[in-house]
């Protein structure tokens, strides 16, 4: 939990319903002035953001609507620079540009990491900032996966402002194919054995017979 988080999150609406709905005090020891800011990400935040192959983005709109992208890629495409800093190389898609434009009037962003598999969630809240590819072509070599077939248009440097681990109530445990084929790589191996073992002792009883026929 931290209290950066809390501090943007917790505007005086939510507070009043807080306490209208009698959790207030089950929130007050974070927004206490005692309460670690914790808005630098620790390596447990580092390496869970490492881990994810997409993330949920919202920005808020000339006419303060909120719009929310899932951006994906390679594992590790969103790269943890320092524990203020994340950045990503934004690849072309539709070319509408919301986010894009949204970005250049509120650098206001939030972001949602899911592990659906274990069961967990972080939310950050940051500011961020865009620079284009022709504008600097080593941060986006830097940030860019020599392997991964898209078109960088820009880097999306975010400032983290302050983030928040979720609890893991009600979140449906969901399994990417990588996840799978991992899970059961045991399995196969072990079946692989199984069938080789099998296949060999068909051949000594088939041995076996021809040579009583004989």
């Amino acid at each position: 939990m931290t209290r950066a988080f809390y501090d943007i999150a917790f505007t005086p609406r939510v507070l009043e319903m807080q306490k209208k709905q009698g959790s207030d005090n089950a929130y007050a020891k974070f927004l206490a002035p005692e309460a670690p800011p914790n808005d630098a990400l620790t390596e447990a935040e580092a390496a869970f953001i490492r881990a994810r192959d997409g993330f949920y983005q919202a920005t808020v709109s000339e006419t303060g609507w909120p719009y929310v992208q899932y951006r994906g890629g390679p594992k590790g495409f969103l790269h943890v620079l320092d524990e203020k800093t994340l950045a990503y190389a934004d690849f072309r898609g539709n070319r509408q540009y919301l986010s894009v434009g949204n970005l250049s009037a509120d650098d206001r962003i939030a972001l949602f990491f899911m592990d659906y598999a274990n069961r967990r969630r972080l939310k950050l809240l940051g500011h961020a900032r865009t620079v284009d590819a022709a504008d600097d072509p080593d941060l986006i070599a830097r940030l860019s996966k020599p392997d991964y077939r898209a078109t960088p248009e820009r880097a999306v440097m975010i400032d983290v402002a302050g983030y928040d681990w979720n609890c893991p109530q009600h979140i449906t445990e969901r399994y990417t194919r990588a996840e799978i084929e991992e899970a059961f790589a045991p399995t196969r191996q072990k079946l692989a054995s199984l069938e080789a073992e099998n296949a060999s002792l068909k051949a000594q009883l088939a041995a076996y017979a021809a040579g009583a026929r004989s």
